[in-house]
């Protein structure tokens, strides 16, 4: 599911031309293809992951599933713009739903470390290489048949992983809605988060400093204060406060918000770049990409949890995040005939080798919970962070290098020299944050046991989370392997 949800964020960027042809989508109005999406996705995010600890994760992950397939089929059957949109919304709510809770999900089945480090290696290659693979999917769906399929394929894909969730995934029973079922908070978070990631990815449309994201992002921040506010004060917030207290939990978060803005901005960007700049045509786009996955593969299902074992997640965390910063370096000698083994296979594979390292070791230092009950936020808050880095990436990359690229025209650039030193531009802010990325891990991480985090799994088999009263159960005093005094990872004061 997760490797879904990443390819259907980038698989529609090279379709888009073609869906703008046959609907008849003006410039302004096709961002709303990816931004229908984008919204009901991040928007729905932490609150989908709070209800899956509240109602049982299995529940919401099928619900979410069977929502995102549904939409998926209606998106291809669209004949109208207006349908396209509505139906976008309704894919993202269903991916927030489905891939809110997986990281709660795998963290309770796999409870013994090696086989959680070759879990994580799964769902790190899904994050690293997922762009890469839409891109390469969408480029031969739109030249071999039409834009329609982009949607279709994950019709019978979504089919098959729900007969296989409905059969494997453990069943639970959640703690229940009276154990944070925060009505007023649920609705101040979804208001808040949508308004958020919809200004962040109207910005290149509106402009940076216009009155809509001015306003529209105020609008946001007094919401999401509102929200916190309320978590605060509430009996049963919908997201107890203490959960930010985790220095590894909240930092981990921060290095992913930065980790996705940097490369996620950045494949949509050298996908321009091939196109507008080399000449590439979709397809071709696509297999120029194939590197990024096939390093991100090999280095997250193979290596990842034997190097994490090895020599601990923060060490990886900041090791692997040098190597996306070299290769994203390298294409600031991007030229405008470029030459593909010597100016972008040296950039796709240092990328994809190197996301294909980090991402299995952010998402396992972000899980650092102390109670069962936490695990379904921990991976809501995980994926909020890694949207709103994606939006905010992307606008503020594209802003940049449209922005830079018109400069240089108005200074009598020719038309492939400005593209390209726009991009170039774009690719060096991209490495900037992930520089600062690599500034937070250092910083505030802090090296902890390989393992499940501290209440995500427990004795009982995979996915217990044991009776009322007992160790580790929700709503007990003390998570599992953990004494009342233990603090596995520190705390921030």
């Amino acid at each position: 599911m997760q490797l879904m949800v990443v390819i259907d964020i980038s698989i529609v960027t090279v379709s888009l031309r073609s869906i703008q042809s046959d609907l008849g989508f003006t410039e302004a109005r096709l961002a709303w293809i990816t931004n229908a999406y984008t919204i009901g996705f991040g928007g729905l995010l932490l609150l989908s992951g709070r209800l899956g600890d509240l109602i049982g994760r299995k529940r919401m992950f099928v619900s979410g599933l069977a929502l995102f397939t549904v939409a998926s089929a209606l998106c291809g059957a669209s004949q109208t713009q207006e349908m396209l949109i509505t139906m976008r919304f309704l894919q993202g709510a269903g991916a927030a739903m489905a891939n809110a809770v997986i990281m709660g999900i795998v963290f309770t089945i796999f409870s013994n470390p090696a086989e959680l480090g070759k879990a994580m290696g799964i769902s790190g290659f899904s994050q690293a290489a997922g762009a890469s693979i839409g891109i390469l999917v969408g480029g031969l769906l739109t030249d071999g048949i039409n834009w329609h399929w982009v949607f279709y394929i994950n019709v019978p894909i979504g089919l098959a992983a729900l007969l296989i969730a409905v059969r494997s995934v453990p069943s639970d029973q959640g703690m229940g809605l009276d154990k944070g079922a925060d009505f007023l908070g649920a609705v101040l978070v979804t208001a808040g988060m949508m308004l958020g990631v919809y200004t962040i990815a109207t910005m290149s449309e509106y402009g940076w400093g216009s009155g809509h994201t001015i306003g529209f992002g105020l609008g946001a921040v007094v919401l999401l204060g509102a929200f916190v506010g309320r978590a605060a004060t509430a009996a049963q917030p919908l997201v107890p406060l203490s959960i930010f207290r985790s220095r590894n939990l909240s930092g981990a978060n921060v290095v992913h918000l930065l980790l996705v803005g940097g490369t996620m901005s950045f494949n949509i960007l050298i996908a321009l770049y091939l196109q507008e700049v080399a000449g590439y045509s979709p397809a071709q786009t696509g297999f120029a990409y194939l590197p990024i996955a096939i390093a991100a593969g090999a280095c997250a299902v193979t290596l990842s949890a034997r190097l994490n074992m090895k020599f601990g997640l923060r060490n990886m965390i900041i090791a692997s995040l040098g190597l996306v910063v070299a290769g994203v370096l390298l294409a600031l000698r991007a030229p405008t005939d470029p030459d593909y083994v010597l100016d972008i296979l040296p950039t796709a594979v240092l990328l994809g080798a190197g996301s294909g390292l980090a991402m299995p070791a952010v998402i396992m230092m972000s899980m650092q919970v102390r109670s069962p009950s936490e695990a379904g936020l921990a991976s809501g808050l995980a994926g909020s962070a890694g949207t709103i880095g994606d939006s905010l990436g992307i606008a503020a990359l594209t802003a940049i290098a449209a922005a830079h690229t018109q400069s240089a025209l108005d200074n009598g650039a020719d038309v492939k020299t400005a593209l390209a030193d726009g991009f170039r531009l774009s690719f060096g802010v991209g490495a900037a944050l992930l520089v600062a990325a690599i500034v937070v891990a250092v910083t505030v991480l802090r090296e902890v046991p390989m393992g499940p985090p501290p209440g995500a799994g427990g004795p009982g088999g995979p996915g217990a989370e044991g009776m009322p009263g007992e160790a580790g159960a929700p709503g007990s005093q003390d998570a599992p392997g953990v004494p009342p005094s233990a603090d596995p990872e520190g705390v921030m004061p």
